[in-house]
């Protein structure tokens, strides 16, 4: 039996698609081995967000052809897809590439390469001309409590700092019928909760003209078997009173959106051009928290964006300090070549992003655990996930990470715990009740 591995680097969704590359080798009787076994085929999954991300492509493309040289070495995802034929230059071992399209065609591929028709195969092209929603599934991804599903492909805001609209083109919409086709069939499976995600979700049926994000998760919501749906990273503007409205009607929706910030200063905010002020993101958060008091809201802030003051930076921990945000992601501002923010006069100083990304990693920490700590002695209903020694974990709607004594037995269930304290900066103990 043949064997294939891989390596995802960058985003979940990233991680939905190399699971549903790897379901087309299992079809035709290739074999999943870990990546630092032996194997066939190396699949690995590129990202490009940052000049990290590349170097780590480069460093795993590599790795592959040590473990076995006369293996087959696939790059596939956004660097693959923006460095073009540069990406062979820099990493010669390589044998396919295949960008942020046409990965349906990765085993005919593999096979076309390997009859020896061609000394490289490449089939990267313009991803701005690809209008239509690569079609792919999955069977298991990740935990078997929780799966994502991807309903949505590219962006169309083009903020100044991001490449991915570059690597991932023009928003496609997977269509509605194709989604609940596939959580049906996940359901059936087992899983409890799903995640919708994409690389814009906000967007979803934008291009499609007879549906939107509203409409799917009223479909997916009538799913039996499926007790929660999660939604990936969406921005401030999808929370309209229409949305609102529909949330109270759907109690599957989980209590926690990932509400895009990026910067707490108005004036950043327009340089990085995005689409909301931060007034209009406090209104957000203040509709969210009506509707559910127990919410939570985690977020990404970039630190030392090009000509950012320290005035500015004051501004973005003042804000988060007033909207109370119970976790944030905080990523120094990296150059994209090709992006407008690359080319900005002012770039900020190495050593300047580290003190600010330290004073803001501070305010998050305070920030995450008042948020934790306000659920002490409350009863909450947890979804577990993982035995071990003696423990299952899960975590509840609103995202909290709750270890309880017990044994394999709750994996995959629902059940209510009084929450009793906090163990570490992650993590809160509880007791079945």
């Amino acid at each position: 039996m043949r064997k294939v591995a891989s390596y995802t680097l960058g985003c979940k969704v990233n991680q939905y698609d190399t699971e549903a590359v790897l379901e087309k080798f299992k079809e035709v009787g290739y074999e999943i081995v870990d990546f630092n076994e032996y194997a066939d085929v190396y699949v690995v999954n590129t990202c490009t967000v940052t000049h990290l991300s590349d170097r780590k492509c480069r460093q795993m493309l590599r790795k592959t052809k040590k473990i076995n040289p006369a293996s087959t070495l696939v790059a596939m995802g956004c660097y693959a897809q923006i460095a073009g034929d540069k990406i062979r230059e820099q990493v010669n071992e390589i044998d396919v590439i295949v960008g942020t399209d046409r990965r349906n065609q990765i085993v005919e591929l593999v096979e076309e390469y390997e009859q020896g028709q061609e000394e490289i195969i490449n089939v990267v092209s313009n991803i701005m001309d690809v209008r239509e929603f690569e079609e792919m599934t999955i069977s298991h991804i990740g935990e078997r409590t929780r799966v994502y599903v991807k309903v949505q492909e590219g962006c169309n805001n083009y903020c100044s700092y991001c490449i991915i609209p570059y690597t991932r083109g023009r928003i496609r919409s997977r269509k509605e019928d194709q989604v609940y086709d596939e959580v049906k069939r996940l359901a059936g499976l087992g899983f409890k909760e799903i995640i919708l995600t994409g690389i814009h979700v906000l967007a979803y049926g934008k291009d499609l003209g007879d549906t939107n994000l509203i409409k799917l998760l009223q479909r997916v919501h009538t799913i039996d078997g499926i007790e929660r749906i999660r939604m990936s990273s969406i921005e401030p503007v999808v929370i309209t009173e229409e949305f609102i409205n529909a949330l109270r009607d759907m109690p599957k929706v989980c209590h926690h959106f990932h509400l895009s910030l990026q910067s707490g200063s108005d004036s950043v905010l327009k340089r990085m051009n995005r689409k909301y002020t931060t007034e209009e993101y406090a209104q957000s958060v203040e509709a969210l928290r009506e509707l559910w008091p127990d919410v939570a809201l985690t977020t990404d802030i970039i630190v030392g964006f090009p000509g950012e003051t320290d005035e500015e930076f004051e501004e973005t921990l003042e804000f988060v300090k007033r909207v109370k945000l119970s976790q944030i992601h905080i990523f120094p501002f990296s150059p994209r070549e090709g992006t407008p923010a690359a080319k900005m006069k002012n770039q900020i100083a190495p050593e300047v992003k580290e003190k600010r990304e330290k004073a803001l990693a501070a305010e998050e920490q305070v920030l995450r655990q008042s948020f934790m700590n306000q659920f002490i002695g409350e009863e909450m209903e947890v979804l577990f996930e993982k035995h071990q020694s003696g423990f299952v974990a899960g975590y509840t709607s609103n995202y909290l990470r709750v270890q309880v004594a017990g044994d394999e037995t709750l994996e995959n269930t629902i059940g209510k715990v009084k929450i009793e304290k906090m163990i570490d900066e992650h993590t809160l103990y509880g007791k079945l009740v």
